[in-house]
């Protein structure tokens, strides 16, 4: 194959928003033109049900940005770089001030290799280094246009790549699906596992008694009923004033909903300091104890709940459960872990829109626990069966990791002319 440079502002025009940086309200309808953002790309094209529709006047309007089968869709602000291909178009269509259009003048060179091109490490290492902002990246409409690369002077040899990626990358695509798929089932064994040993014991063949709450159903016998409330000591936590400096230049551990991805909490994002803690009100609690989320959006899909394991203080969001000698702390993390769907019945919209789990409701919760011999048992039980399918999640996931790497790499080899394609489809059939 013959390759040769060119700028994209050579072979392609480039099309973005100009004018009215945002719509108004009453431009927005419920039919008509569609509108596409960033947020509707999926898979490399467009989820078009996800679409905004906007009116035929502001359509109109737009003429500059309508979109055509065979353009190609970049993100330029913010998550810059992400790329959508138009193959079929439901209907107009244009797209917002973050969006700009690629497309090909006279069907030189191919779109799908275009899209190829632009998906490869060369193209995202020169976004690295054209890209400008501080929080909020941006790239630039000239910078884009400017991107220089090799192409293959033979659309043929340009359409045969493409083909071959199309092919490859989706078979590797499927693979990766398969892999997170087995993912989920372990995550979902995983949560059975803890649900079970919480509510129904270890020993096979228990005699069970009714509970009469529909979402637990009947329990061993011997386990006895309490309200949370009767369990732990439920305390508060609050957010020292940003205002001050001198109030997160501590060592303080203060922990907030992101801190709350591990089961067991030893260390924090933030910190606050002595003064903080005095002159806020604040109290620092003594591990171990149940730290939960009580407010966040976070909580219309989850319901994050850990064990800390040092002294630390939290947030209005959180809040944290001192246990009574007669339950174990983990316990009582993995007995939240497996009732969480019964849970879920207590949360609530709060006035602000997000979601929020009342401490009053919470607190007349029934809960039946094992004596504290059994419970450290179950919770020894749970550790081990759990890190056996957490190794086997991990393990998949370094997989599909390997997997990405060779899609991106493979990407790469391919629209650079480094790949012997007749060679390469033989491989990728054998990994089919």
């Amino acid at each position: 194959m013959t390759f040769r440079n060119r700028k994209l502002k050579y072979c392609c025009s480039l099309k973005g928003r100009i004018g009215w940086q945002n719509l108004r309200n009453d431009e927005f309808t419920d039919e008509g033109p569609l509108l596409i953002t960033g947020m509707h790309f999926s898979n490399g094209g467009v989820d078009w049900d996800k679409c905004f529709h906007i009116s035929p006047e502001r359509y109109a309007v737009d003429h500059n940005i309508h979109v055509r089968e065979g353009d190609l869709l970049i993100t330029k602000d913010g998550s810059i770089g992400k790329l959508a291909y138009i193959g079929c178009l439901p209907g107009p269509a244009c797209l917002n001030s973050h969006l700009l259009i690629i497309r090909p003048r006279n069907g030189f060179p191919s779109s799908r290799f275009l899209f190829y091109l632009l998906k490869s490490e060369r193209f995202e290492r020169y976004i690295l280094d054209e890209q400008s902002g501080t929080t909020f990246y941006g790239l630039s409409q000239e910078s884009i246009a400017n991107f220089d690369a090799a192409f293959p002077e033979s659309l043929q040899d340009q359409l045969q790549i493409a083909q071959f990626l199309d092919d490859a990358t989706f078979q590797i695509d499927d693979l990766i699906a398969k892999k997170q798929r087995l993912i989920d089932l372990l995550d979902e064994k995983r949560a059975a596992q803890i649900s079970h040993a919480v509510t129904k014991g270890l020993e096979p063949g228990t005699a069970m008694k009714e509970t009469g709450i529909t979402w637990l159903g009947p329990v061993p016998g011997s386990w006895e009923e309490h309200r949370l409330s009767e369990l732990a000591v439920f305390t508060s936590g609050s957010t020292p004033s940003i205002e001050r400096l001198d109030y997160w230049d501590g060592d303080i551990l203060w922990a907030s909903a992101k801190d709350m991805k591990a089961e067991f909490i030893n260390g924090t994002a933030d910190h606050i300091s002595m003064t903080a803690l005095h002159e806020w009100g604040m109290s620092l609690i003594q591990p171990p104890a149940v730290l939960l989320v009580v407010r966040g959006m976070i909580l219309a899909h989850s319901l994050p709940v850990a064990v800390s394991q040092v002294p630390l203080t939290i947030n209005q969001d959180m809040k944290v459960l001192q246990v009574r000698p007669n339950c174990s702390p983990e316990f009582l993390m993995r007995w939240f872990q497996g009732v969480k769907h019964g849970l879920a019945a207590l949360i609530e919209p709060s006035a602000h829109g997000t979601r929020c789990l009342r401490s009053d409701l919470l607190k007349r919760v029934r809960c039946f626990l094992p004596d504290r011999g059994e419970q450290d048992r179950i919770c020894r039980y749970i550790a081990a069966e759990t890190a056996k399918l957490q190794d086997a999640a991990g393990a998949t996931a370094a997989v599909i990791e390997k997997l990405r790497e060779y899609r991106a790499a493979l990407i790469t080899a391919a629209v650079t002319g480094q790949l012997d394609l007749p060679k390469q489809e033989k491989q990728m059939e054998a990994i089919a």
